[in-house]
């Protein structure tokens, strides 16, 4: 366990087989999944599976995590695939020069020793990373390698403003000078949650909805990659038809 309240070299043991540790929290649950998984070092290939999770992974409703089964995790080590919660957006954003509509939420992912080997670094999009401009009133540079949709989205979604498809983030502020350098801060978190799955396709994984595997694993004996659909068909049992009208038509951008 990894707390990012606590300094780094921070080291204590809460019970039989739970340690705890501190965390940088210069990035965030990445940074501190760089701390976690260089604390274990080659442990970490000892194990079948590893579960990176936050604080809010429970977050999404209150029955998703009783669907992860032993049914479900003995198909995992037999896939190239990274299991969690798929969300989307209605229409896709563009992250460094790649279109980008589906990802896993970090909150809970489920993935395997030589994914994070080939990972290497959680951290994808580091402090300093030309991006921001320091204007809270314009808060992205102009060349920042992310489409203009998703500065807008990323604005909306953190601060007041909300997005035009609902409530933004639960603890949403006003962007001033003083709270610009959490915007930032949460905003590359965002950025690095994103492309934490753009990396797994780029290493030839596959991104999993967990809801899908579980109702797919109830009739299963076995699988493989070439029966894991697209993301669209893994979703479409789960979300409403407003949403899937307007992710089949034209977006409009934002969350679910």
């Amino acid at each position: 366990m990894i707390d990012n309240s606590l300094p780094e070299g921070h080291r204590a043991d809460l019970d039989r087989g739970v340690e705890l540790i501190g965390g940088s929290n210069s990035s965030w649950e990445f940074s501190a999944w760089d701390n976690g998984i260089a604390h274990v070092g080659n442990q970490v290939n000892d194990y079948d599976l590893v579960h990176l999770a936050t604080s809010a992974f429970a977050e999404y409703t209150p029955g998703h995590l009783k669907l992860i089964d032993q049914n479900v995790v003995r198909h995992l080590p037999g896939l190239n695939a990274a299991l969690g919660h798929v969300d989307f957006y209605n229409e896709p954003m563009t992250v460094f020069g790649i279109p980008s509509q589906a990802w896993l939420r970090s909150s809970f992912i489920f993935l395997q020793p030589r994914h994070l080997k080939a990972l290497g670094s959680m951290v994808c999009v580091p402090s300093g990373a030309p991006i921001f401009s320091g204007d809270p009133l314009a808060p992205f540079r102009e060349d920042a390698p992310i489409s203009r949709s998703y500065r807008q989205f990323l604005v909306g979604w953190l601060t007041a403003a909300g997005t035009a498809q609902g409530p933004g983030w639960h603890s949403r502020f006003d962007l001033t000078l003083e709270t610009l350098p959490f915007f930032e801060s949460k905003a590359r978190a965002i950025l690095n949650e994103q492309m934490l799955t753009n990396r797994l396709l780029a290493i030839g994984a596959t991104i999993v909805d967990v809801t899908w595997l579980a109702r797919k694993a109830k009739v299963a004996d076995s699988l493989s990659l070439g029966d894991i659909p697209d993301w669209r068909t893994q979703i479409r049992p789960r979300v409403g038809a407003e949403f899937w009208r307007l992710l089949d038509g034209p977006g409009r951008g934002g969350r679910p």
